[in-house]
């Protein structure tokens, strides 16, 4: 079966239409486009509102007209990922020819078919001795250095390990193993924060690094200091002559439910390269699923209209948490961040305006070397800003009962040095001093001398004290000030929070008739506190085509053997029912048709006639071979949020929530047994 992708293709210019199932095998059926609305920055809130293209060095707008892979589209329908904004990362763009079947795992979605001649010409290989870089084969593209893609190294590289790699690796070429074909799965035992789901996230970080694997000189002296002295010269020949070009990759795409033993990454290849890949595939997939679930909940809990702003770099583990963190709490439902990085190298909308150092550095004794401000949209002549916000403030000041002296004269000086620079978004941090006797009259002094000349404030930002409380206020006195002086534009202005927002905090924030617009969140999406770790495993399944079993002394930590598919079975509205691995040669289930599954830890089976059918592993990666293009990560957000649609109430609850069923198949259910006890495989 060929493995190629049709170009993405752009929707409306603020929608994504993202497939919300896929065409049961064998039965009648397919995708449904539900168009999802882009959540794109606003300007009315936000300085720095980008799409940053790290690729093309080129900053981007909310709906940028993005690059499509150069290959042509397939001449008929595909189910494929669709978006308003196409951005296939051109460091992994591809379409190629899948060398073998997908083992009951389903066409990819997404998936065309491409000419013989073309995947011939793709070609490729290792790159020969111990060069700078691996390489990887493109499908349409040949070779690509992986130096090429700057983020590949930076994602993680082959040493960020643990030791015993290196010790099983000696141990399995010293007997003869080391391209013994192996497969290894990647899950997660329980799911996250006491919740009844996971999103899947990481995959693009794995692709990058498994791109860029190569072991080079400087690695392999080091791995020659902490081995046995002793050791063979020809093991590190060996090593440095390593690259992923044999390894295949089967995963669930970004965004997708996940749920406990269902594989998030199905890794084969040779035994003792895919035994190295383990570690680094662990601490990629492990933290992005757990920010990308943590940032779901706190979406959920939000609601769909409340702004959520990740600025949490500060408080994150290091910057690699910090990227990390940055970009999967937008994945997962974010609606941007502070980190810059994150807007350059991943394409994060970007927010951020002043802290309260910005305005306690002004003592109200500075003066602008240019006060004059053009009107917004007029040729007439320039005004003295400073001085319209003086005249403004003894309106203000008695509008709202306070004297003239009583507003800080330095916070205001900081006001309207900020609305000089930025007069198209002037936003005012109210709680430096005095949210009501001096945050709120100079905010409001320099709003009404921007709207004299045609400009509109964007809004303010409360960071301490009892932010819906004052948000109510803050709103009342918004709504009498715009009649009292005749700017309606004034009572909507947006309000924003922060300051160690919880998910309790945040329930309170989002509750109905909250006048709180925008909600920006640090400590408490990038660290988890709740649950610091996903607690994904890899484990071994299959050796040279036989299955493979950990038992234990512990139950729960028992595996389940061998090569598997999994599918996603659905009630007759697009309902999930469940999940329900099996053997990859069995033949994949049909909608319509009865089955008998096991549940989980069950000792009884029972029996489901499903609607649809979903298969939930795509196959990726192709002996090295990139077989499609990954979405974006805006598509991959879109996905998140669509996937999280179709999650029934019960199991989205935040506590105690009902938990989903994943079940095994009669053969698999088999196997297990005959393994634990004792069986041959």
């Amino acid at each position: 079966m060929d493995c190629c992708s049709h170009p993405l293709r752009g929707g409306p210019a603020h929608h994504y239409s993202v497939p919300w199932g896929c065409k049961s095998p064998g039965a009648r059926g397919g995708w449904t486009n539900a168009p999802l609305p882009f959540v794109s920055t606003h300007p009315e809130l936000y300085i720095v509102l980008r799409h940053v293209d790290a690729h093309l060095g080129q900053v981007r707008g909310p709906s940028p007209d993005l690059p499509l892979p150069t290959r042509p589209a397939a001449p008929v329908p595909s189910p494929g990922w669709r978006g308003a904004e196409p951005r296939a990362d051109p460091a992994l763009r591809g379409a190629g020819r899948e060398r073998a079947g997908t083992r009951g795992r389903g066409r990819n979605p997404g998936a065309g078919r491409g000419s013989e001649s073309e995947s011939e010409a793709a070609g490729g290989g290792r790159s020969p001795g111990g060069g700078a870089g691996a390489r990887i084969r493109v499908p349409g593209g040949g070779e690509m250095a992986a130096e090429q893609d700057s983020e590949a190294r930076a994602a993680a590289r082959p040493l960020l390990t643990d030791l015993y790699q290196a010790t099983m690796a000696l141990g399995y070429w010293r007997a003869g193993r080391a391209r013994e074909q192996a497969e290894f799965e990647l899950f997660f035992r329980g799911c996250p924060f006491g919740g009844a789901f996971a999103l899947a996230a990481g995959l693009r970080d794995c692709v990058r690094f498994l791109r860029a694997f190569r072991l080079r000189d400087a690695d392999v002296q080091f791995l020659a200091s902490v081995l046995p002295p002793d050791t063979d010269p020809a093991f590190f020949e060996h090593l440095r002559a390593l690259d992923c070009s044999d390894v295949t990759v089967r995963a669930l795409p970004e965004g997708s439910l996940a749920f406990p033993n269902v594989p998030l990454l199905q890794v084969s290849g040779p035994l003792l390269v895919v035994q190295l890949l383990e570690t680094p595939l662990l601490c990629l997939v492990s933290y992005a699923s757990l920010i990308a679930t943590n940032a779901a909940r706190l979406r959920l809990i939000a609601g769909p209209e409340k702004r959520l702003l990740e600025m949490g770099l500060r408080r994150a583990q290091g910057p690699d948490g910090g990227l990390t963190a940055s970009t999967y709490s937008y994945l997962g439902g974010f609606d941007g961040s502070s980190n810059v990085l994150a807007g350059q190298l991943r394409g994060v909308p970007l927010a951020g305006t002043l802290a309260h150092s910005f305005v306690t550095s002004f003592s109200g004794t500075e003066v602008p070397p240019d006060p004059m401000l053009a009107p917004a949209a007029s040729p007439g002549p320039k005004v003295d800003l400073t001085a319209r916000v003086e005249a403004w403030l003894d309106g203000v000041c008695a509008h709202l009962g306070l004297g003239v002296q009583e507003p800080h004269r330095g916070e205001r000086a900081a006001f309207v040095a900020y609305a000089l620079a930025f007069p198209q978004a002037f936003q005012g941090l109210l709680d430096t001093y005095s949210v009501q006797r001096s945050g709120l009259p100079n905010f409001l002094a320099v709003a009404l001398a921007l709207g004299e000349l045609g400009y509109r404030a964007v809004g303010i930002r409360l960071d301490s004290g009892d932010l819906l409380q004052q948000a109510q206020e803050i709103r009342g006195v918004f709504r009498t000030v715009s009649a009292r002086f005749q700017m309606p534009w004034l009572e909507s202005i947006s309000i924003a929070v922060s300051n160690n927002i919880d998910e309790k905090e945040l329930a309170r924030l989002a509750q109905e008739g909250s006048e709180v617009n925008v909600i920006g969140i640090g400590t408490n999406v990038v660290t988890c506190p709740r649950q610091p770790s996903l607690g994904c495993v890899y484990k071994l399944v299959s050796v040279g085509g036989q299955p493979r079993m950990k038992l234990t002394e512990d139950p729960e930590k028992q595996t389940l053997p061998g090569s598997k598919a999994a599918f996603r079975l659905l009630g007759p509205e697009g309902s999930l029912l469940l999940d329900v691995l099996q053997l990859a040669e069995e033949p994949p289930p049909q909608a319509g048709q009865e089955l008998r599954v096991w549940p989980h830890g069950a000792r009884e089976a029972c029996t489901v006639r499903p609607a649809g059918v979903e298969p939930l592993l795509r196959l990726w990666v192709q002996q090295g071979q990139l077989c499609e293009p990954l979405p974006s990560l805006a598509e991959s957000r879109a996905f998140a949020q669509l996937s999280l649609s179709r999650l029934s109430p019960e199991h989205k609850r935040l506590e105690w929530p009902a938990l989903y069923q994943v079940a095994l198949s009669d053969k698999l259910r088999a196997l297990v047994d005959r393994l634990g006890a004792g069986g041959s495989s």
